[in-house]
């Protein structure tokens, strides 16, 4: 096997110059040793012009894997290309819910012409899948499984898998149901192969059977296998008849396209799904500019506090200098807290019942770390501002300014670790509440309790 990552620079100009000197065969040889994943990962910075001609030197099967690697754009335009012949036969080497995938990410012509040239069967599944909202475990299941009859013997099962196997996505789970296709157990492949040729299957199948409905959402199935480390899931209708599987490898996309989604969110940016190199300055900035426009409008409210006491400012200047401390470690406090708890709700930990209990945990983080924080700021201000830099600070202005640490850590920890919850109540994505929105929320408030306890020390 090619170690890719040591020679991803080289291939990329070995692929090159054979292209150019027209060294097919060599070329083929080189493509064949690689896997799917890593030949995608050449084709992103590989001239498009060569993209057809590379994929046509793979064998059928290995240009399926390819093709379902690829980048959306990447199969358009190869789409676009092939021949009628061509794209028949990538389609019938594609397990079904790859096609699917495929066909959600294609423009509506390309997407009549894939269904035209998929068989019949095949097109059915699909029309099928695509009925299910996009978000349901239904829209993310294969039909292609191995099942069997509880009265089978274990030959008869052994038999059904090498007759239907090859076109299924995992053989290693085999389901048994029963006419009406309800679904009553399961059983491994290991379990059948260590069992005598005439017992029968139900004698040896698992009745324990977790399984997920076709409108669960594709979160939540995405951590049931998280939780039961299941390398297939089956897929029941509101009868709870079997009607398909959803594999450990779809359950992954999910994982991921989950967090990058959350952590978009928690960057206060419109979620995308296209790579970063991928996406166009203009999509870029769309996905950006939204929450930007928001958040610039809501610091009006900081803007706001900071001018009503602009007289209190201007009788004690040194007051200034500290603001942006005190914001900072508001915003970096309120962070912190939402993030643990946006991912303990992410994560199945943490419900909108266990508040009370998040609160308390909070308020004793927040003793810690207020003491911690003002104790050190304490003696900064008067060991390093005072004495080595010469700053005006007083006993006075050092209490005022310790006093607001001590609140603001406070009051930015309750509000990361509630705002969370209170929006997953409500409906919303608790991603949201993350560190932009809870800085802004922050910074009005410390700058509220600051120049309250400015007005109350120093009389301003």
């Amino acid at each position: 096997m090619i170690d890719f990552e040591e020679r991803r620079d080289e291939l990329l100009e070995e692929i090159e110059e054979m292209t150019r000197r027209k060294q097919y065969k060599a070329l083929r040889d080189i493509l064949v040793e690689l896997e799917p994943a890593d030949i995608a990962d050449l084709f992103d910075d590989l001239p498009e012009e060569m993209l057809p001609l590379l994929f046509r030197l793979l064998p059928k099967e290995p240009a399926a894997e390819l093709f379902v690697e690829l980048q959306p754009d990447v199969q358009e335009m190869l789409i676009r290309g092939f021949s009628n012949t061509e794209l028949k036969e990538v389609l019938d080497e594609l397990y079904l819910d790859d096609a699917v995938d495929i066909v959600e990410e294609m423009p509506a012509g390309v997407v009549k012409r894939i269904l035209k040239h998929a068989d019949p069967d095949t097109r059915k599944s699909i029309n099928e899948i695509l009925k299910y909202p996009e978000d349901s475990a239904g829209s993310l299941m294969t039909t292609e499984f191995v099942d069997l009859k509880r009265d089978m013997t274990v030959e008869d099962a052994l038999k059904r898998i090498r007759r239907t196997g090859t076109d299924k996505e995992t053989i290693n789970v085999c389901y048994v149901v029963d006419p009406a296709r309800k679904l009553l157990g399961i059983a491994s492949l290991r379990t059948i192969l260590l069992s005598d040729e005439d017992d029968i299957i139900e004698d040896i199948m698992e009745t324990h059977v977790i399984s997920v409905g076709t409108l669960e959402d594709k979160e939540d199935v995405a951590q049931t296998f998280s939780k039961y480390d299941f390398i297939a899931l089956p897929v029941v209708d509101k009868e709870d008849r079997l009607v398909g599987i959803i594999t450990v490898d779809d359950a992954m996309d999910v994982m991921e396209a989950e967090a990058t989604e959350d952590i978009e969110k928690m960057a206060a940016m419109l979620p995308t799904d296209k790579p970063y190199l991928k996406t166009s300055v203009f999509e870029t900035f769309k996905s950006r500019i939204p929450w930007l426009l928001l958040l610039m409008v809501s610091a009006t409210f900081t803007g706001q506090i900071i001018a009503k006491f602009e007289d209190a400012l201007g009788a004690c200047a040194i007051l200034t200098a500290y603001i942006p401390m005190l914001m900072d470690t508001g915003g970096n406090c309120g962070s912190q807290a939402s993030v643990t708890v946006i991912r303990g709700i992410s994560l199945d930990e943490i419900e909108f019942s266990d508040l009370l209990r998040v609160i308390w945990k909070e308020i004793r983080v927040a003793v810690l770390c207020a003491a911690v924080l003002s104790a050190a700021n304490f003696v900064k201000l008067l060991l390093v501002d005072k004495m080595i830099f010469g700053n005006p600070i007083t006993m006075t202005v050092a209490a005022v300014i310790c006093l607001t640490l001590i609140v603001t850590v406070f009051a930015a920890k309750l509000v990361g670790c509630t705002l969370p919850l209170l929006a997953k109540k409500i409906g919303f994505d608790p991603a949201v509440m993350a560190s932009p929105f809870i800085t802004t929320v922050v910074d009005a408030i410390s700058l509220a309790i600051y120049f309250r306890f400015a007005s109350l020390l120093l009389g301003i």
